[in-house]
């Protein structure tokens, strides 16, 4: 109606109209096919198409949700399907920055980033895009550009394909809060037996991420790993009632614990860059639990009363600094 008040002629559908095929997981629905016809119709009669994200339909006609992220996903599967050049999304920051700003001062916005780092950044707690719609716009190869709705004369950022040569650049610091760590002690080291424990979590839908297994001359080991501090109760439960089965001597857990993570190309080419990382958790008197990497992210187990510092710290030193080891 706005569009047309305006003197454009323009057209909406829903996501049934359209219609965007999705399964039946409802609330959570991911999309399998969208027939674009009636839009290409649209748009060859000069019309501006208008398309309600976050909805789809199932193969039995059912009306479907996506949620999280779902009006993301929505546009970046469009241009997807549409084989458009770019997806442009509007929101009410002006792009992607190098931390949080409520955080940390003097946060440096990121011009350009790749899928890999934004998916990482994603997953590990930014909240500008969801990796849903990014993961899209990887496979299919789809820019996707964060601008502000608000602010006409900003640039935003670019998520696209992106080298580095072999130089480090890190892009971005997240802090993810309320994680807990669960640690089992006196392990037997058999063969199925840690097969069985990451079964039953996953039969029973927690998610475990940083997992540490200590080798030693001993057939008993010992394993931590980390959950999200709401499945805490639920994991300690089920892991009591088959600690026999599992040969595990001894659980523990600790909640209080932040996971503090650096994102950018070429961490897993530089060694320099745990050395610093280690440096300056030492100038700071910062004890670190765990540390998991990847060829793109290194994430480490803090206290939750020093994650801000920890973070603050790490930006300072990777990216206000802009370091290139």
């Amino acid at each position: 109606m706005c569009l047309e008040k305006l003197g454009y002629e323009a057209i909406s559908y829903t996501g049934w109209q359209i219609p965007i095929i999705t399964n039946s997981v409802f609330g959570n629905a991911r999309i399998q096919n969208i027939d674009v016809t009636r839009i290409k119709n649209s748009l060859l009669e000069g019309k501006i198409v208008v398309v309600a994200g976050f909805q789809g339909i199932d193969e039995d006609l059912n009306i479907t949700t996506f949620g999280r992220g779902g009006s993301d996903t929505t546009a970046v599967a469009l241009a997807a399907s549409l084989q458009a050049e770019r997806c442009d999304i509007y929101t009410d920051v002006n792009g992607i920055y190098s931390t949080d700003p409520r955080v940390v001062k003097d946060v440096q916005k990121i011009d350009t980033i790749s899928y890999d780092e934004m998916l990482e950044l994603a997953s590990l707690g930014a909240k500008v895009l969801h990796n849903r719609c990014v993961e899209i716009g990887k496979k299919y190869k789809i820019p996707i550009y964060v601008k502000s709705t608000f602010e006409e004369e900003s640039g935003g950022t670019l998520v696209t394909s992106k080298e580095c040569m072999e130089d480090l650049c890190i892009s971005g610091i997240t802090k993810e809060d309320n994680i807990a760590r669960i640690t089992l002690i006196g392990k037997n080291n058999k063969i199925g037996r840690i097969y069985n424990v990451f079964k039953l979590l996953a039969y029973n839908d927690i998610n475990v991420d940083i997992i540490v297994q200590a080798f030693g001359e001993h057939i008993a080991k010992d394993m931590s790993f980390t959950i999200k501090e709401k499945d805490l109760n639920l994991t300690l439960d089920l892991l009591d009632k088959n600690a026999s089965l599992f040969d595990i001597k001894e659980i523990n857990s600790c909640t209080g614990m932040s996971k503090v993570s650096l994102v950018g190309i070429g961490i897993s080419n530089n060694p320099g860059v745990a050395a610093t990382l280690f440096e300056v958790l030492y100038n700071n008197n910062i004890n670190m639990h765990m540390i998991s990497t990847s060829e793109i992210k290194i994430s480490i187990l803090v206290n939750s009363n020093v994650a801000e510092t920890t973070l603050n710290a790490l930006h300072d030193k990777f990216i206000k600094q802009s370091i290139i080891i």
